[in-house]
């Protein structure tokens, strides 16, 4: 068989191929260590996942998020039309996760139409946080001229939208499809909010780029934050076999009305006190009583141990 100079040439098809087949060869190892003994093991498509989230937040503001020319006729068949439609995409890709993730004996398919019922009734109270968090941001900042302002603009309402989405997902059992929904919010806004967070009615994050919130972080109602404060794990515990344990209690509450300055970090499983005020910069890993008012000056003396981590 007669070759052409283009692939018998260095880097020509014939070495394409080769690369191709090794390409395979190391995608099979990969996915063998993920999938275990599965041929064709599924596969959550982030695309959809994205789609979906566009759907569910244009169906919570449709006014805002929806099509331009939307009516007030219009305006309820677009919220089912839309609902629906994700609903029914979300459903997709819940079955797709459990069929790797499910425990033995769970039926996926079914498991994912519950999850779809049951996220669909959650959206009446998600939408009611979400309201709260709103006006929390509007009266919070001076800047603010109007609520469509916030809604529209503001990084943390954005980030808190998502949240709140990802948080019920993440209750529900579908934990990738919640990451993807947050960190998808991550790379737009530059806040990192862990879908496992539990966060109450009235929260702010004001300007917001650098904030993180670890997954098992507790915060109360009418908690407000400036940029770049960190809520995280102060060291990591290994498991019976020397790699890192998961699920188990390692990042701050935040008790209501309390609001913490930008640049402020807090580590470990401590609890800052209902109406505290933490300064700008601070760096705690001790517990802070209700009513107080934290400075760097106070925070000096703080103890400070290898190992810290977020």
């Amino acid at each position: 068989m007669h070759m052409s100079g283009d692939e018998a040439a260095p880097g020509g098809l014939s070495d394409l191929g080769r690369v191709v087949a090794r390409l395979r060869e190391v995608r099979a190892v990969g996915e063998a260590s993920r999938c275990g003994s599965q041929a064709t093991p599924p596969r959550v498509s982030r695309a959809e996942v994205l789609a979906l989230r566009r759907d569910f937040v244009a169906a919570l503001f449709p006014r805002h998020f929806g099509p331009q020319d939307l009516t007030e006729d219009g305006l309820q068949g677009f919220v089912t039309h839309t609902t629906d439609a994700a609903l029914r995409s979300l459903e997709a890709q819940a079955s797709q996760e459990l069929a790797l993730t499910a425990e033995p004996g769970v039926d996926p398919a079914r498991r994912a139409r519950e999850i779809r019922t049951e996220f669909a009734a959650a959206l009446p109270q998600v939408l009611t946080l979400l309201n709260a968090d709103i006006r929390a941001a509007f009266e919070g900042d001076p800047a603010a001229k109007s609520l469509d302002e916030v809604l529209l603009c503001y990084p943390g309402v954005a980030a808190i939208i998502h949240h709140r989405l990802s948080h019920e997902l993440y209750l529900l059992g579908a934990p990738l499809i919640a990451r993807i929904l947050s960190e998808a919010a991550h790379s737009d806004t530059g806040i990192d909010i862990h879908p496992g967070a539990e966060i109450g009615e009235g929260f702010f994050i004001d300007h917001g780029t650098g904030v993180v919130i670890g997954e098992t972080a507790i915060i109360g109602r009418r908690v407000r934050l400036y940029q770049a404060v960190t809520l995280g794990a102060r060291r990591f515990n290994a498991d019976e076999h020397g790699g890192l344990a998961k699920n188990y209690p390692r990042h701050p509450i935040i008790e209501d009305d309390v609001v913490i300055y930008a640049g402020a970090t807090i580590l470990g499983r401590i609890t800052i006190g209902r109406g505290s005020q933490i300064g700008g910069n601070v760096w705690l890993t001790r517990d802070v009583p209700p009513a107080s008012n934290v400075t760097q000056a106070h925070a000096r003396t703080e103890a400070f141990d290898d190992g810290s981590g977020i």
